[in-house]
């Protein structure tokens, strides 16, 4: 027996599934600890489900995910308005640090997980999949990349890719508040106020903050949104087209987007409103989130499942070692310096919500870093992807 659902029912589902799931996380305290997103426990409870029906000959459920890929692209463009460079000046040269070391990182997350699948005679592309897609990118990354690449007839990418970055998640949450504590015992650190208030401020009038949201306001980022989507659309075809380089149409719109904010911070900075257009991130990113893990082939992974294991636990020694050795000194070896290696590590290993997380914990017992909180979130939420989208757009063009 087939049970199809049309587009709107199957919104509907994945923002049923959605609320599901951010209830559990109230109620489960494991999964709030390791800030597994709401999205990835409904769409994963969703396809266990689906799988166990299909699994038993009961019942094959069919989505029409269509429109999953339009929230894709809106999410990615709301990423790419945040990515303002003023932010950069304000964090000053400690940002642009530990921005190098995110862009690195990236690089060799797909150099590891290249040559391990290659050593495994797994597809070069399902090891981009656990990758800097999977880890610096987490679930967001996993969905848009495993789409393109299954377009290239690698049918397992996307299933591989939310596998990994659910393990890159909850490693990223175990692995970043030990290796704070270790420096900090080590080095006998303390916090220091550091006087960043001010940069602080700065922050929240660069993001629009401080303007009223309304009609008026929503309406207009609503169109500076959609106006990049278009217009990214076209370039990523046009680019293809010229130069035989396959650009997915949402990595455009993301560049097109951070073209267009820096453009019209340069003309008037209140102009976007980022309290309106982070809503409307969130609210795309959890639907596409959802829908993807709803239709995710469990069965696909099985076979995969112990070679998967071992790329990302290379990955996590290494983001240890980088970030305890490396990046520790480079940031200045000092208290605000070893917790942002734990930010580092979470969403290096995840996303900026475990990278927040593992700072958090650490703050609430050791004592406050204004530049960790600081730098982090504006690296992780927005400007990492200049740096790693390059990297992952050239390395599924090497190897497809």
């Amino acid at each position: 027996m087939m049970l199809e659902f049309n587009q709107l029912t199957t919104i509907f589902i994945a923002l049923a599934f959605l609320m599901i799931g951010s209830y559990l996380n109230k109620k489960i305290n494991i999964l709030d600890r390791f800030c597994i997103p709401a999205p990835v426990v409904g769409g994963l409870i969703f396809a266990i489900i689906a799988t166990t029906l299909k699994g038993f000959n009961i019942l094959d459920i069919k989505l029409d995910t269509s429109l999953q890929g339009l929230f894709m692209l809106t999410f990615f463009t709301t990423i790419g308005l945040g990515a303002s460079f003023r932010l950069v000046k304000l964090g000053g040269k400690l940002l642009v640090i530990y921005w190098l070391a995110c862009g690195f990182l990236a690089l060799i997350q797909n150099v590891i997980g290249i040559s391990l699948a290659k050593f495994l005679n797994i597809d070069p592309l399902l090891g981009i999949m656990v990758g800097a897609v999977s880890m610096e990118g987490g679930h967001g990354g996993a969905t848009a990349f495993g789409t393109t690449i299954e377009g290239m007839g690698v049918d397992s990418a996307l299933s591989v890719g939310l596998a990994a970055a659910t393990a890159g998640l909850v490693a990223g949450g175990l692995v970043g508040g030990p290796i704070v504590k270790y420096l900090i015992n080590k080095y006998k650190l303390e916090p220091t106020e550091s006087g960043v208030g001010e940069s602080a401020a700065s922050i929240e009038d660069v993001q629009g903050s401080t303007t009223p949201v309304n009609s008026k306001t929503f309406i207009t980022q609503v169109f500076i949104i959609t106006l990049c989507m278009a217009v990214g659309s076209y370039l990523g075809d046009l680019f293809t087209d010229v130069t035989g380089f396959a650009l997915p149409g949402y990595v455009s719109a993301m560049f097109v987007a951070v073209i267009v904010r820096n453009l019209i911070d340069s003309y008037d900075d209140k102009i976007i409103e980022m309290k309106s257009i982070t809503i409307i991130g969130d609210v795309t990113l959890g639907i596409f989130l959802s829908m993807a893990l709803m239709s995710i082939q469990l069965w696909e992974v099985v076979n995969l499942a112990l070679p998967l294991l071992l790329i990302v636990i290379v990955q996590v020694i290494f983001i240890v070692l980088l970030g305890t050795f490396i990046l520790f000194r480079a940031l200045g070896k000092d208290y605000d310096a070893a917790v942002m290696v734990g930010g580092f590590a979470g969403h290096g290993l995840g996303a900026t919500p475990n990278a927040i997380a593992n700072m958090d914990a650490v703050v609430n017992k050791f004592g406050p870093s204004q530049k960790a909180f600081l730098i982090v979130p504006l690296v992780g939420a927005f400007l990492i992807d200049v740096f790693a989208m390059p990297i992952i757009i050239t390395s599924i063009n090497l190897f497809s």
